[in-house]
């Protein structure tokens, strides 16, 4: 297949050393780049997407496992159900960061294969532990292994796919959370009908037949996906030449700006920007966290225990299937506009709304009615901001480190969470709502700061007021700054 794109090469492309890949500089928006992201997205996306789902559905089903009888089966008293939920958090915050920093090293095929089968064989077998002590160390063990999954998928899709590109790609991820929720919902309505069956609780039943299809996807990772875009079977070697080049272009990257530098971690470390990012997303995070695991609880609450466990599985799948779309709809629109913040802060008020109503006298319809408000800002309030900070990061270094800076922090919020909806608390859980309304309202202000920082910079670079800084330095110098660069444009 001959590029169309050939005849725009820069003049010293033809210097390359014998095996360099050929750097063919694309036309932006083309309709050969089209149809590349388009076979990228066919390659890639149903792959992340099963992960992140299996992921999310194996880290929360303990939420549809206790409408089965799992704390009576335990021995479970007090907050001990909730030291159970956020303690898997304790080893997934230690060990996010680290696995970020590594992903590089080992590939991401043998990283991410190897992560998800120990994880599938560790969600199995929670369910057949015999005591509460059993449960405890499997969920740190869950925690440990899960830790490098969402920020090293995160990181993966920045080496596939351009900026302006990233914040639909993470979007599949937070759809396919809200689809972990509702297909979580759907199949715990169906497993516990498999309640007292061999004599085991539906609880059991719940956690191992939600466990056993992670293992296999992890074996099938290995064999699916690709380490980068130069070595992508799926491609063509002109197309592998395209892909990389695009990148090139698309973050003004050098060949030392691809590895992991020790000063540009120390950079994001400085960068007072990745802290505001890492506050608002604990304050996200824990909307998330406190929403996907106790909504049968708290629809349950609603329902003032009219409804059977079955119904309020079933109520649960539209509120998680609307955050769905209310995600895809907000990140296509983002892409389309390089707007994150304004796009963030704004959907996220839905969710303040809920929270004002599901703390109100209002009748049980309108609280069930607040449950979808909360859903239409959620899962855009956690996602969209994982795409806008490394997409304002072109160095890999400072890239991975202010990624795993962010998700450290904001899943912290996991051990947080649990402990907002105790069950005296119940049915209301208005201590819970609370919380969760005080810091969504935080996140909101954080972004808005953002929006505006990034907008400042950007402005004054287009005025040309930090040109000085560059006066004298070559193209390629110039390139080495990074986002330090007065002709980066962050997006805002």
């Amino acid at each position: 297949m001959t590029l169309p794109e050939k005849h725009n090469r820069d003049d010293d492309s033809t210097g390359k050393s014998e095996g360099e890949v050929e750097m063919v500089t694309p036309v932006g928006g083309s309709e050969y780049e089209k149809k590349l992201v388009r076979k990228l997205d066919k390659h890639i996306v149903p792959v992340v997407i099963m992960l992140y789902l299996l992921s999310f559905l194996d880290r929360v089903n303990i939420g549809s496992a206790r409408l089965y009888h799992m704390e009576r089966d335990l021995g479970m008293v007090g907050n001990q159900y909730q030291l159970a939920v956020s303690i898997l958090f304790v080893t997934y915050i230690a060990f996010e960061l680290p696995g970020n920093l590594v992903i590089k090293k080992i590939t991401p095929r043998y990283y991410i294969s190897f992560i998800t089968v120990a994880w599938g064989i560790i969600a199995t077998l929670t369910g057949i532990v015999q005591s509460y002590a059993g449960l405890l160390v499997c969920r740190l063990l869950l925690g440990a292994v899960e830790a490098g999954l969402f920020p090293g998928l995160t990181l993966y899709l920045t080496f596939f796919y351009t900026k302006g590109e990233l914040a639909l790609r993470i979007g599949y991820l937070f759809v396919s959370a809200a689809l972990a929720g509702a297909c979580g919902g759907l199949l715990a309505y169906a497993i516990g009908y498999m309640d007292g069956i061999a004599g085991q609780s539906g609880w059991r039943w719940i956690l191992i037949i939600e466990g056993i299809p992670t293992i296999l996807m992890g074996i099938v990772t290995f064999f699916a996906l690709a380490d980068d875009p130069e070595t992508a079977p799926y491609l063509t070697e002109e197309e592998r030449a395209f892909a990389v080049s695009r990148m090139s272009r698309e973050a003004e990257a050098t060949k030392e700006a691809k590895e992991f530098r020790w000063e540009d971690a120390m950079k994001a470390v400085k960068d007072w920007r990745v802290w505001v990012f890492s506050v608002a997303q604990f304050c996200m995070d824990t909307m998330l966290y406190g929403y996907s695991t106790f909504l049968p609880t708290m629809i349950k609450g609603i329902g003032a225990g009219n409804w059977s466990n079955a119904q309020v599985q079933a109520l649960t799948i539209p509120c998680y299937a609307l955050g769905a779309i209310a995600y895809l709809v907000t990140a296509w629109f983002s892409d389309r506009k390089q707007q994150r913040g304004l796009f963030t802060a704004g959907v996220v008020c839905f969710s303040l709304v809920g929270y004002a109503i599901l703390i109100s006298p209002a009748p049980p319809g309108a609280h069930y009615f607040a449950c979808f408000l909360v859903a239409t800002g959620l899962y855009v309030a956690v996602g969209i901001p994982l795409a806008w900070l490394p997409s304002n990061c072109p160095r890999y270094g400072k890239r991975a480190t202010a990624s795993g800076i962010q998700l450290t922090l904001g899943n912290a919020s996991g051990v947080l969470a649990p402990f907002l909806f105790p069950t005296a608390d119940g049915p209301r859980f208005f201590v819970g709502y609370g919380v969760s309304m005080a810091l969504v309202a935080l996140g909101i202000f954080c972004h808005l700061v953002l929006w505006f920082a990034y907008s400042k910079v950007n402005k004054d670079r287009e005025a040309g007021k930090y040109n000085h800084l560059i006066e004298g330095m070559d193209e390629q110098a110039v390139k080495e700054m990074g986002d330090d660069s007065p002709n980066y444009r962050y997006t805002k």
